[in-house]
């Protein structure tokens, strides 16, 4: 991360990207996850787009954390919510990769997208569930306009 980046951040006047948190998160050693959640109360509730969110710099991309891995645990929940366009890649040259036996589920909501490892994505509609391995480069990109899915990382 560049200097100015984690200055920014470390004043609170920054908006890091997703892959931003990705790389900070990375150089913790903890999850992005970690990063983004409040303290654990005894009732969780949050309302439709509310939950801390992440954007893609490059791709119409948003992840809002539903859920962090609490101690002993090893899952972290996200509502996506994505665009047409640039497809949101991971583990490769945009953001870092996940730890090993990282595997993402995902199920869609509302719109299609496809998703999975690169070069053997699937094509996914409202109510279909995908699972992959998220340790190696892969992406999901939205094919209609307010795609919405849920998504929960099995951190490995």
């Amino acid at each position: 991360l560049a200097k100015s980046t984690l200055s920014q951040l470390e004043a609170g006047s920054g908006d890091p990207a997703i892959e931003t948190l990705w790389r900070l998160a990375d150089a913790l050693g903890v999850s992005v996850a970690a990063l983004l959640e409040a303290p654990r109360k005894e009732i969780e509730v949050i309302r439709a787009g509310e939950g801390p969110p992440a954007r893609s710099d490059h791709a119409d991309y948003l992840a809002r954390l539903l859920s962090a891995a609490g101690p002993g645990t090893r899952r972290d929940l996200y509502v996506i919510e994505a665009a047409p366009g640039a497809p949101h890649l991971s583990a490769g040259h945009l953001s870092a990769a996940h730890g090993p036996g990282t595997r993402e589920h995902v199920v869609i909501m509302r719109g299609r997208a496809r998703l999975g490892p690169r070069g053997r994505e699937v094509e996914l509609a409202a109510g279909d569930y995908a699972a992959y391995p998220a340790d190696a480069p892969h992406t999901f990109e939205a094919l209609e306009p307010d795609t919405r899915a849920v998504l929960i990382i099995e951190h490995g």
